[in-house]
């Protein structure tokens, strides 16, 4: 059967040599009891379901009249048998799962069929994107187990899902998915582009993608969003948006996006409009001031005394009387103790690292401050800042702000206030340079797009919402019709 199989350019080993090598290739022989025809098997082991080819296709092909290729299409109880005589496609079938049959005497034909072996994990709790109210179905590492959820919240013809293969030793499958008559062509033809554009050897994550197809990639902000929810995908399908799938990750990613969308949980949907805007606020407020706490402390204390109220002044000099360090040293080393705390939680095993970052936290924050290595004070904002990163909804934003904390810092040493205002004013020149997919990453608030600010910073509520969102220029603007809007009485009424 490999007889004629050799690597295209080199007159060197053929497939069957190759694949020889490796334990888990079987080829089997069996014979036809009526017809007494020989016929062989060949296979992956690790990839075949035995249990497939023991009961829907050797008692057929032992027993039924089988007297050639052709008649195995119609003997095998299988949804997909084909006949082909292209020997280039052997290679890609065995190791995607397909079942070789041969002939002895056929060397220049083949028969295959699927029997690949289902190792998916159950669908499973979100483990980063809880939430208390809402659906609990998290992506798993299958793609077509993936695809089958977004199907069910999507039943129409309209959802759109390409696929591509990439990655010269991975052979990953990745799909785009997008709503035809809604999404915008030039979005979906970006994402194709870059996607087919990429030449790598090994894609194992989604996490590849989105570092291979960003606009800017030495901007420390993620450029296109990342989730695990089914519920959120198909939500920003309907807005118009695109999603990218990645065979073996078990997020999805979406694009083009907004800075303010990762400061956003989906579970804001599931609460009343009040609530979710107030929560939004609260973690825009935390994000602020998770960054500037520590810098505005050193800042101050280095330049800037006569800012202090006088009795909080007294409480910090009492509290930094025996500190033999300056107030940059000092905030370095509880910013960089946090975060070996937070590797050290993030990297054990869980049970462990709970320990390790609540009981780590404890001893060395009080053992530092009775050693006279750092003030209480300091002690306090370090905490609490570290305690406002954690309201970010989205881990690889969360990782950015734990990293501007330390330019600032940095500023907030060299030049004081005025410092803290000239590496926010890098910030704000950088986030709007920042694009995602072409669009503006500050949007709504640069360029000023009012009607876009209905789901930004707050939340308005549903029939306020009869728009998709400005900037991605979907066919399609209407999401429903405008008297839906307006408020219905009741029959009684």
């Amino acid at each position: 059967m490999f007889n004629f199989l050799k690597n295209k350019g080199k007159e060197k080993e053929s497939a069957k040599d190759v694949f020889s090598k490796s334990h888990d290739f079987k080829t089997y022989e069996f014979e036809n009891e009526k017809t007494k025809l020989s016929f062989c098997l060949t296979f992956l082991t690790t990839l075949v379901e035995e249990k497939t080819i023991r009961e829907c296709a050797l008692p057929y092909l032992l027993e039924k009249d089988f007297h050639q290729l052709e008649d195995a299409r119609k003997l095998l109880p299988l949804p997909d048998v084909q006949l082909s005589t292209d020997a280039s496609i052997i290679e890609e079938k065995l190791i995607t799962g397909n079942v070789l049959l041969t002939i002895p005497g056929e060397a220049q034909k083949f028969c295959y069929f699927s029997a690949i072996k289902d190792t998916a994990r159950s669908i499973t709790l979100p483990e980063v994107e809880f939430s208390v109210i809402g659906p609990k179905e998290a992506f798993v590492e299958s793609l077509d187990q993936n695809l089958s959820l977004l199907r069910k919240r999507i039943p129409v013809k309209e959802l759109i899902i390409e696929e591509q293969t990439i990655g010269t030793l991975s052979k990953t499958r990745v799909a785009i998915l997008y709503l035809e008559g809604i999404t915008n062509v030039e979005n979906v033809d970006t994402v194709r582009q870059r996607i087919k554009g990429i030449e790598f050897d090994e894609i194992t994550d989604s996490s590849y993608i989105v570092q291979m197809i960003c606009d800017n990639q030495n901007s420390p902000f993620p450029q296109l969003l990342d989730t695990e929810r089914p519920d959120r995908v198909a939500a920003i399908l309907a807005e118009g948006k695109v999603a990218v799938m990645v065979n073996g990750s078990p997020h999805a990613l979406i694009a083009p996006t907004t800075l303010v969308e990762f400061f956003s949980s989906f579970e804001d949907y599931y609460l009343n409009w009040i609530l979710s805007s107030f929560f939004r606020l609260i973690r825009l407020f935390a994000v602020a001031f998770s960054i500037l706490v520590t810098p505005i402390y050193v800042a101050t204390l280095s330049y800037h005394y006569e800012l202090i109220p006088q009795d909080l002044l007294s409480a910090l000099v009492a509290s930094r009387r025996a500190i033999p360090f300056p107030p940059i040293l000092e905030a370095l080393f509880l910013e960089l103790t946090i975060e070996l705390l937070r590797e050290a939680g993030a990297r054990l095993p869980t049970k462990v690292g709970q320990t390790i970052g609540i009981v780590g936290g404890i001893v060395i924050g009080t053992a530092s401050v009775e050693a006279g290595l750092t003030s209480n004070v300091l002690l306090i904002f370090v905490a609490l800042a570290a305690l406002a990163s954690f309201t970010t909804p989205v881990y690889k934003m969360g990782n950015t702000i734990r990293l501007l904390r330390f330019p600032f810092l940095v500023f907030a040493e060299l030049w004081g206030l005025l410092g803290i205002l000239l590496c926010f004013c890098f910030l704000l020149t950088h986030l709007i340079r920042l694009t995602s997919l072409g669009r503006p990453f500050l949007e709504p608030i640069y360029p000023l797009r009012k009607q876009d600010f209905k789901d930004s910073l707050i939340r308005l509520p549903f029939n306020k919402q009869r728009k998709r969102p400005f900037f991605l220029r979907t066919q399609e603007s209407d999401r429903f019709p405008e008297k839906a809007a307006k408020e219905k009485k009741d029959i009684e009424d």
